[in-house]
């Protein structure tokens, strides 16, 4: 695996670094070249209070649209949530072009490029991590951190220098983050396999947004 010293936020779309993930990608220019297949960068205002993190782009979702979470289930979750708690203006589509603007809020992935059977192995996780570090150094109204799914949240602890032990994985958790001024709030990831199994609900995803939002006054 390539080391890398991060000077972006957001990695090039043409990243380099993980040689599995760029492997699959030029497979899927062969297989998908009207899909924009590449490092999909964060989606909204950099002054946002509230960052949600990801696990990966999904290879028909954010791989295609550029977008993270535009084009796949768990994007119809989360935008109808952000909408129902006055965090998004303007319609889901489904599209980068649909002219949804988010509210004090910007979304991201751990890992920023598409990897094979949605599953990033741990060094491409790490070598991806720096990006996340210093996109929430730089969010400097930053007040709330939502992990989806336990990568995103162990990615996020270890950005933070946090330890596991101190920060355990689970749904509805709020963690103090020491010496931050925002915290660390955790759900099962709102993707199809979860809903339809019933791990995530509606109703408990939404409870979490209702506890951002109470932290937030939003």
């Amino acid at each position: 695996m390539a080391k890398s010293k991060i000077t972006e936020i957001d990695p090039p779309t043409d990243c380099t670094l993980c040689p599995r993930l760029v492997e699959f990608r030029e497979e899927n220019c062969e297989a998908f070249p009207d899909y924009f297949n590449g490092a999909v960068p964060s989606f909204g205002s950099w002054d946002a209070e509230l960052l949600i993190v990801g696990l990966a782009p999904g290879l028909h979702g954010a791989n295609q649209t550029a977008r993270p979470f535009t084009g796949d289930y768990a994007g119809d979750l989360l935008y109808a949530t952000l909408e129902k708690f006055g965090l998004s203006n303007g319609k889901y589509a489904a599209s980068p072009d649909d002219g949804l603007v988010l509210k004090s809020t910007m979304i991201t992935n751990a890992v920023r490029c598409v990897p094979p059977q949605n599953k990033p192995i741990g060094e491409e996780i790490k070598t991806c991590r720096p990006f996340l570090t210093k996109q929430i150094s730089q969010m400097k109204n930053l007040r709330a951190i939502l992990c989806l799914g336990r990568i995103a949240h162990e990615s996020t602890l270890a950005a933070l220098e946090i330890k596991r032990k101190d920060a355990p994985f689970t749904h509805g958790a709020k963690h103090k983050v020491p010496g931050a001024s925002y915290a660390l709030f955790d759900s099962y990831h709102c993707s199809r396999y979860n809903t339809n199994t019933r791990r995530l609900t509606v109703p408990m995803f939404e409870d979490v947004f209702a506890a951002i939002c109470n932290s937030l006054e939003c």
